[in-house]
């Protein structure tokens, strides 16, 4: 650390020093997910003001940024958000951000490619005794948006853990150009979700399809939450995990010794990851924990590193899937909810494996704001909606009422598959509708 001392006291500054070298028009990148830019950002919405033009991207931020909560009249900064939470989907319904459609494992080389970073302030754990500082639980793109920024400033929060990695899990001191010693606010934390019925009758179905030796993928909510408890109460064995996010259940997972990871093709042993959200339990872990790494997210979700594993099960959500057997998961008509995020990336990777499966999970109803219980299985998408994955990539799907494999079958093959993991009390008319669309689905072949 003493090598370093003289260079960190030359580079700590205070957050409004730091502010102030953003400048109108200028892009900011602000580090993602759970690590935003606290002090900082409290800073520059104090002189937002004055400046104008302002383009601010991150990805998934879980806390509306203050500098745009500041500029309600949207004339200094414009937000952008490569994935939307709770958070950004509130801003974009008031006209304060924007989404950015990506692939998410093409998101470091889009930054490379076509992006411009005049500042970038990404949220760090304090400096190590080789001069490094780790960007803990969010690697993602930080990493390439740095390699652009034309100024690279540091906020140390003292409550980020330290998390080891594969590459880009941190930036040494020689890299930065300025230091800011954060409110070392704790971490947000995000808890489990809540366990539905529909959850545990989904979960059972999908436990059918994991082996030992299986690698999963899967993300936050009750449906994953429901997997991985029925793993860890299973005889499954030598699982391995190799997903875009970490989660507690995650932990559990490990402790119980289902996540070992020895029959992994790469990253043997390891549980890999690019961000991970939670409770202070899956942070302590973290912690200087070798037993996970860390890695940007053109690594984690590049689909050919995906196939690499055996026996990839990918469990990703869905909004609405049609007939035609196209998925939307980031829209409700017009009205933005998510992201792309990893959904194509590790059902593409997951088919390429040997012994494979991405499946797409969603609950087969959902009751509307007037109280009417209506089918997520339907014979087009809502007019608007953004088709998430398309047809020829969709590959299991799977609800309360069974799963479907629907590679290599026709469009009315396909539409007869869907209708019959359909509740019962939308079967008669869902056939009806898929042959008024010509997809001649036969009645007598819906259980």
């Amino acid at each position: 650390m003493k090598t370093f001392l003289d260079e960190y006291k030359s580079k700590l500054i205070t957050a409004d020093e730091a502010a102030r070298a953003v400048k109108s028009g200028d892009k900011v990148f602000y580090s993602e997910f759970a690590l935003a830019p606290e002090a900082f950002d409290e800073a520059l919405a104090s002189r937002i003001t004055e400046l104008s033009d302002i383009y601010l991207a991150t990805t998934a931020s879980v806390k509306a940024p203050a500098v745009v909560v500041k500029d309600t009249e949207k004339k200094h900064v414009r937000f952008h958000d490569w994935h939307f939470g709770p958070a950004s989907r509130k801003l974009h319904t008031m006209g304060l951000a924007s989404y950015v459609p990506i692939t998410y494992h093409q998101g470091a080389r889009i930054l490379r490619k076509y992006l411009s970073v005049d500042v970038a302030i990404v949220t760090t754990a304090p400096i190590d005794n080789n001069g490094y500082f780790n960007f803990g639980i969010s690697n993602s793109v930080c990493g390439a948006a740095m390699s652009k920024a034309k100024k690279i400033i540091v906020e140390i929060n003292e409550n980020v853990p330290y998390c080891l990695g594969g590459n880009f899990e941190s930036i040494h001191i020689s890299q930065v150009d300025h230091i800011i010693e954060g409110k070392n606010s704790p971490l947000v934390q995000v808890p489990n979700a809540k366990i539905e019925d529909v959850d545990v009758a989904i979960a059972k179905i999908i436990m059918n399809e994991i082996e030992d030796g299986a690698t999963l993928q899967f993300g936050i909510g009750g449906l994953p939450n429901t997997v991985g408890e029925f793993i860890a109460e299973s005889d499954l064995k030598d699982l391995g995990f190799h997903s875009e996010m970490l989660t507690d259940s995650c932990v559990d997972l490990y402790e119980a010794g289902k996540f070992t990871g020895s029959k992994k093709k790469i990253d043997h042993f390891k549980m890999t990851y690019t961000f991970a959200l939670g409770t202070k339990k899956l942070y302590d872990f973290l912690h200087y924990n070798p037993t996970c790494a860390s890695y940007p997210v053109n690594y984690i979700n590049d689909p050919r590193i995906i196939a690499l594993n055996p026996k990839v099960i990918a469990i990703n959500n869905a909004i609405e899937i049609d007939l035609f057997s196209q998925v939307s998961s980031e829209s409700v008509g017009t009205r933005h909810i998510s992201g792309t995020g990893g959904q194509v990336d590790f059902i593409f990777g997951a088919f390429n494996s040997t012994g494979g499966k991405g499946i797409i999970a969603l609950n087969s109803t959902y009751t509307d704001k007037d109280g009417n219980v209506k089918s997520r299985i339907v014979p087009t998408l809502v007019p608007g909606s953004v088709v998430t994955t398309p047809r020829s990539i969709v590959h299991y799907v799977a609800t309360e009422y069974g799963i479907v494999m629907l590679k290599g079958k026709s469009t009315w093959e396909r539409a007869e598959d869907l209708i019959s993991i359909a509740h019962p009390d939308f079967r008669d008319e869902l056939v009806k509708e898929a042959n008024q669309m010509n997809l001649w689905v036969r009645s007598n072949k819906i259980s």
